[in-house]
């Protein structure tokens, strides 16, 4: 998986693994991300353009990246809103990581300290700047 430009969006997308996890993404081949209720991760639901990238991240278990997806279809209103206000994207899967990437080990490296997973934990739909991309790659050692 190569390296994303300094100028492009990338995202870190939080999904419980026992609700909806990387196994499911790869089964489906392109899902709905939906459900998010926080206006943050809602705003950035809405900032997504087909194309960006986003990593996958098992929360409450597992807490760790575990593979690289990629924005489909981008602008949508929540399909679980019965009032239309929340944004939606789909997203299909594009690279499993090597080596997950544990939170531990993302607090750990100073390099990081300033990441929004880091800063801004509760969110569940955060940005990943250009450097911090990379920085998460090389400790999962590429992708598969």
């Amino acid at each position: 998986m190569s390296k994303i430009e300094a100028t492009e969006q990338a995202w870190l997308m939080k999904s419980e693994p026992d609700v909806y996890g990387w196994d499911d993404l790869m089964a489906e081949g392109e899902g709905t991300w939906d459900g998010v209720r926080n206006h943050l991760a809602a705003r950035n639901l809405r900032t997504m353009a087909v194309g960006d990238l986003a990593f996958f991240y098992h929360s409450n278990i597992g807490k760790e990246i575990v593979g690289i997806a990629r924005i489909s279809v981008a602008g949508l209103t929540d399909p679980t809103d019965p009032e239309g206000k929340w944004a939606a994207v789909k997203v299909k899967p594009v690279a499993k990581l090597k080596a997950p990437v544990t939170l531990a080990a993302i607090k750990a490296n100073p390099a990081l300290a300033e990441m929004e997973l880091l800063r801004l934990s509760r969110l569940s739909v955060s940005a990943v700047r250009a450097s911090e991309w990379d920085i998460v790659l090389d400790m999962a050692g590429g992708t598969v």
